[in-house]
């Protein structure tokens, strides 16, 4: 397990077994002792703890994890994964939405559409994206990607990460409703294959708006839901103090969507969550998206379309 920079408060019992394996190394610098069994030893117990602690967090630490500041990003999926990537620009109505980028790219030698929400890495970067949360100009965007690319019949990958769609007097004044309801119903009958991985969080109509897809797939460490913990806590008990028992009863981790069918699977992270080795998290993405994109792209246009649109019928039905 790689030492990094920030910890959760749950993640204390890693710190101080980090901290041990330090002062160990630091002693035999100095005293010149060969004590490689001592860190060995420490390395294994920190091994079996983060692999006990990562294997049964909570839904609150879930979404902890996903909101890790050096958690990987669309930007950085795109310049580890594709080996090319064409930027486009606006929605040819008002503006760029900066909150959702999109544009053709490379991936194995396959041309596919990448779209995906970008929150940003620091105070001017998230101000600059609105942090991830799209305007109705971003959808729109989105879309006119994605009709571009079933013109010239490439795939689409969608990488969803934010809070929500933005709530401003200005979006709805511009129809962002209208915006992400238009989207679910062009992308459940788009003539060419869709991708959607939760990257990180799945808030509400802001990820729906990019994430109606033939597969749809959560990374280990997010959460997808209707709401945020948050927001429900302050509906349901006018305070942000039960956010974590809210997390709990949404449902909302990646185990709890897939028993639940509204997933079609789980993108195992590495140890600790992708912030800990981006490249291997990018690898193990692009090696996801390259099968599927091997079995869809041979299926019948209009039995791809009839199977998205049955699968999401599906969801929420209950039978007695």
């Amino acid at each position: 397990m790689k030492q990094i920079k920030t910890f959760f408060d749950f993640e204390k019992p890693l710190t101080e077994l980090i901290q041990q394996i330090e002062k160990v190394k630091q002693v035999a610098e100095k005293t010149k002792v060969d004590m490689s069994s001592t860190v060995t030893e420490l390395e294994g117990k920190l091994d079996k703890v983060s692999n006990e602690l990562y294997e049964n967090l909570s839904g609150w630490q879930e979404v902890q994890m996903s909101r890790h500041p050096d958690r990987p990003q669309t930007l950085d999926y795109i310049g580890l994964i594709c080996d090319d990537f064409i930027e486009m620009h606006g929605d040819r109505t008002v503006k760029d939405d900066k909150a959702i980028i999109g544009g053709f790219a490379t991936i194995n030698g396959q041309s596919v559409m990448v779209i995906g929400h970008q929150k940003g890495k620091n105070t001017k970067e998230r101000q600059y994206r609105n942090f991830g949360m799209a305007n109705p100009e971003g959808y729109r965007k989105a879309l006119r990607l994605m009709k571009l690319a079933e013109k010239f019949n490439r795939p689409v990958v969608c990488l969803i990460d934010t809070m929500g769609a933005y709530p401003g007097l200005e979006a709805e004044e511009r129809g962002q409703g209208e915006a992400i309801a238009r989207n679910l119903l062009e992308m459940s009958v788009l003539r060419v294959p869709i991708l959607c991985f939760i990257i990180g969080e799945g808030a509400s109509g802001g990820a729906l708006g990019i994430g109606i897809g033939d597969k749809v797939y959560m990374l280990q460490h997010t959460w997808y839901s209707v709401i945020s913990p948050e927001s429900c806590s302050s509906i349901l008990w006018r305070s942000w103090d039960f956010k974590e028992k809210a997390a709990s009863v949404l449902k909302l981790t990646s185990s709890d969507m897939l028993k639940n069918k509204l997933i079609d699977g789980v993108v195992k992270e590495p140890l600790g969550g992708a912030h800990q080795d981006m490249e291997l998290m990018a690898e193990t993405l692009k090696k996801q998206i390259s099968d599927d994109l091997s079995v869809l792209t041979k299926i019948n246009t209009d039995t791809l379309i009839s199977t998205r649109i049955e699968k999401f019928c599906e969801m929420g039905v209950v039978v007695e």
